[in-house]
């Protein structure tokens, strides 16, 4: 007999209350309605090498009638590596048919990363590349690096000499996320008066695993500088060319200054072509208007 609709939500339920007490800190929950997960896999625990970050969402059907729908992010992920990945995970899930196989996929991914770590590869090459172009290619497999907070603040540490300790932590407020085609938007905003505390907030931010793992986190800010009647303003595009740019330039637009802006993208695997800049500028300008 077919398992029922409520049968298939209680084995998802058990599959992933199983895999977050495995994975623990790796595992993540992107968006519990939609059912969109994500879990960071390394090759070892102390000092990985290669990293991978998959992110699955489950369908109704699955376990036992449809598979998950998977995406595997990782800068050195392009061709054959990917081809060769890809059929294994596709493998997994036909010797296994109708059954819970996450785990099974997380340590297949983990089995190739050891592999790769102890044979002669160069480390990877952690270039960021951005998920969309405009012409939309019809490449519907996102092949991204997921930066880590550390790569993040990095950028911010040449122009922040000196202990930021003594800058307190402005308070930072989340706006009311947006999701279109299972691609997710939220921005977080925060009052700043010196690029030290711009390092700070996002170092803050990027201690929440769900900001940490999104696809892009997106950022400008303004800083008036009273004494030369100046703005002291940066942005980052985070691998989604030109957003950062444009993030600036709407803030530039409504005239503030004196704030950060960090806008954070899960991609759901559906391109969204130019409708991207447009959910990023109006998760900025709300939780700017507010």
């Amino acid at each position: 007999m077919a398992a029922s609709d409520t049968e298939r939500a209680q084995q998802q339920i058990d599959e992933i209350e199983a895999l977050s007490s495995i994975y623990g800190d790796d595992w993540c929950v992107v968006d519990e309605d939609e059912k969109i997960y994500c879990i960071k896999i390394s090759d070892c625990l102390d000092q990985p090498k290669w990293t991978l970050c998959l992110q699955v969402i489950l369908p109704p059907g699955y376990p036992t009638a449809e598979p998950p729908i998977y995406q595997l992010n990782a800068p050195w992920l392009r061709g054959q590596d990917y081809t060769e990945l890809a059929n294994s995970l596709e493998e997994i899930y036909l010797q296994n048919l109708g059954e819970s196989i996450l785990y099974l996929w997380v340590e297949k991914i983990r089995e190739v990363l050891v592999e790769k770590a102890q044979s002669s590869d160069p480390e990877p090459d952690i270039k960021k590349t951005t998920e969309e172009v405009d012409e939309d290619d019809g490449d519907d497999f996102l092949l991204d690096y997921q930066p880590t907070q550390e790569d993040q603040t990095k950028m911010l540490n040449y122009m922040t000499p000196g202990s930021q300790e003594d800058e307190e932590l402005p308070p930072i407020h989340h706006g009311n996320p947006i999701t279109d085609r299972r691609s997710t938007f939220q921005a977080h905003l925060a009052p700043v008066v010196t690029t030290r505390q711009v390092k700070r907030v996002l170092e803050k931010l990027y201690e929440n695993k769900k900001i940490a793992s999104a696809t892009h986190n997106i950022y400008a800010y303004r800083i008036y500088c009273e004494d030369k009647q100046t703005f002291l303003q940066d942005c980052e595009d985070d691998g989604e060319t030109a957003a950062g740019g444009r993030l600036l330039h709407l803030m530039q637009i409504l005239n503030v200054h004196n704030v950060l802006v960090v806008v954070s993208r899960w991609y759901g695997g559906i391109l969204l072509g130019p409708d991207r800049f447009k959910h990023i500028n109006n998760c900025a300008r709300n939780v700017l208007v507010e």
